[in-house]
């Protein structure tokens, strides 16, 4: 058998380990189109544009 942890791991000393383990939450801009939060250096999800120009088209659900 291998060696085995002499004492119990408390909570605390347990979560400041953890600590680092979270996702970090996504920048987001404004679309220069429409106005809208995007992703930076992505296509506009809202109306499809990239650097000023349309590159997808988006279709509008009636």
């Amino acid at each position: 058998m291998g060696p085995l942890p002499k004492r119990k791991v408390s909570k605390t000393r347990r979560n400041k380990r953890r600590a680092h383990d979270h996702l970090p939450a996504r920048h987001l801009v404004v679309c220069d189109e429409c106005g809208e939060y995007k992703p930076s250096h992505h296509v506009c999800p809202a109306c499809g544009a990239y650097n000023g120009r349309e590159v997808l088209s988006i279709e509008e659900e009636d």
